[in-house]
């Protein structure tokens, strides 16, 4: 079941860290690069990060969510993770048809993940996104973004 998550509540924003952490540190293994700033995200950075936060949930557990923004018409993926036990099990994909089918007046999502991450960089293209850029962050870590016209 898919369900907004409330991440000024502290005790969401627990559950999405403790996904999020182990998430994030399965893509800094990928990328060889431990610096990311999801990271360093503790429970009180997450309540104030403005983001609007959708929970994939199995028997009141929280397996993945995914976090955005909304300007215009155009919705900023910033998170999509998934605890790290539920990977491979479609998650993700739910999570992300779930926000494209119930948000409107959405033209275009944009998303940027590490161009390392092979696996996130193959889902983002499988599911319709364009790359349209890269960008180098420092010498060991690089983005690449990504658009979807709806």
């Amino acid at each position: 079941m898919i369900k907004t998550i409330d991440i000024t509540n502290r005790k969401f924003a627990e559950e999405v860290l403790n996904i999020q952490i182990p998430s994030y540190k399965v893509e800094a293994e990928i990328i060889d690069f431990y610096e990311i700033p999801p990271l360093k995200d503790t429970v009180e950075t997450l309540q104030q990060c403005r983001e609007t936060f959708f929970g994939y949930y199995i028997s009141e557990e929280l397996c993945g969510a995914i976090s955005i923004k909304v300007e215009n018409d155009v919705m900023d993926i910033h998170r999509l993770i998934v605890h790290p036990k539920y990977f491979r099990k479609g998650i993700a994909k739910m999570l992300l048809d779930f926000i494209e089918s119930h948000l409107e007046d959405i033209e275009t999502i944009i998303v940027s993940t590490g161009s390392k991450n092979t696996p996130a960089v193959n889902f983002y293209e499988k599911n319709g996104f364009s790359k349209i850029g890269e960008t180098r962050v420092n010498e060991r870590l690089s983005l690449t973004s990504f658009k979807k016209k709806i």
